[in-house]
């Protein structure tokens, strides 16, 4: 009687029982990414300080933040502006979580974006941690949502851009892939698909999985259901474009004709990655190559490992795009933050190290990614 009640006991009931416990477990995870966050943005204060610059407009209020913030207060363009560009190249979710929160915080919808940032890096965090857990073991996820706070770009994550949003909707997405929560899944891409156009990496490995799962009649209808939500999200947003441009291909128009992004299969990527080690650049595109080759190589080493195939689908795809899209080079390796599955070889390592050790690899990677955030908010003249 005394094991049957015990077991009884020590096990969550209800659902709420459930979320209770694993949010307890994430919370070394979620308390590690926080942490790391927070150095960076403070060397970013003082570094601003320093330079007599604002830390919250540079976090706020610069290039792609301003075009959200502009989205959330007055809405999408008609055409092409007299700029000779248009907001409908930026997907509509994290305006719209923008706009839903600027009557509620104080501050203006620039305060507004970071709050939907900052939140939405917790989402990540626990998602990743989840993903290293599930893959690997508890070590391994609060490695993969540490290491996530201290990349190279990661001072993104704590600016009023997708990344972090994406990410979050991403990692819960993929994590109910593995779990085989189909429709979970399945809602979470469609959302996803409403924050940025690499989403169709995430519709690829979600529909591609519920098409294996459905097809070998597992799960009944769920994954059915599941693989039709995931792409409605994207085309939603594409279909919005193009009724608002007049032209079927009116989102791949603005792309290439009004931003200059074309898919060009990598022959912009490649030819730029060859200028930058060829002839002296600034730091960031030297970083930016780095990043793009290190992206390479660890997606080799995933293959080898033999990464639950979901993983890799989603990196692989989100790879192609990112190195296939024209332009903006100098973007490159922000747009590949969400490529957390390429950082799972590296997390497995860091989570069999002794905690002592650890902590102090943690520690200089965070210096490390927080003097390079500085560099990209105060030296380097373009988006990150």
């Amino acid at each position: 009687m005394r094991g049957t009640s015990g077991a009884a006991w020590s096990l969550p009931r209800t659902r709420a029982g459930r979320l209770r416990s694993a949010v307890r477990s994430a919370v070394p995870a979620l308390a590690a990414y926080a942490a790391l966050r927070t150095v960076g943005v403070v060397v970013l204060a003082a570094f601003a300080d320093r330079a007599g610059q604002d830390v919250w407009l540079l976090l706020s209020n610069t290039y792609d933040a301003t075009w959200y913030k502009n989205i959330a207060t007055t809405g999408y363009d008609h055409g092409v502006g007299v700029n000779g560009l248009t907001n409908l190249v930026f997907f509509p979710l994290y305006p719209g979580l923008i706009a839903a929160l600027d009557p509620v915080l104080a501050g203006g919808p620039g305060v507004s974006g970071l709050a939907v940032s900052w939140l939405a890096g917790l989402a990540a965090a626990g998602g990743l941690y989840a993903i290293g857990s599930h893959a690997r073991d508890r070590r391994t996820g609060v490695a993969l949502a540490a290491l996530w706070a201290v990349i190279p770009h990661a001072v993104v994550e704590s600016m009023a851009y997708t990344e972090t949003l994406f990410t979050a909707l991403s990692a819960w997405s993929l994590y109910a892939v593995l779990t085989r929560r189909w429709l979970t899944a399945g809602g979470l891409c469609l959302l996803a698909g409403l924050v940025r156009p690499t989403s169709a990496a995430l519709v690829a490995a979600v529909g591609l999985a519920c098409l294996v799962a459905a097809v070998g009649r597992a799960d009944g209808w769920r994954p059915w259901l599941a693989g039709a939500l995931a792409p409605l999200g994207l085309l939603g947003y594409l279909v919005f474009v193009a009724r608002r441009l007049h032209r079927l291909d009116g989102y791949f128009h603005v792309q290439d004709a009004v931003w200059g992004m074309p898919f060009d299969g990598g022959r912009y990527t490649f030819q730029t990655m060859g200028e930058v080690v060829s002839r002296r650049q600034a730091l960031q595109l030297y970083a930016v190559t780095v990043v793009l080759l290190a992206s390479v190589v660890l997606f080799a080493v995933s293959l080898r490992a033999r990464q639950q195939w979901p993983l890799l689908v989603y990196s692989g795809v989100l790879l192609v795009l990112v190195t296939g899209g024209g332009g903006y080079y100098h973007s490159k390796a922000r747009l590949l933050i969400p490529a957390f599955g390429l950082l799972l070889p590296v997390a497995g390592a860091l989570g069999r190290l002794r905690v002592r050790t650890a902590v102090a690899v943690f520690a200089v990677l965070a210096l490390g990614s927080a003097g390079f955030g500085s560099y990209l908010c105060l030296g380097w003249n373009y988006s990150p």
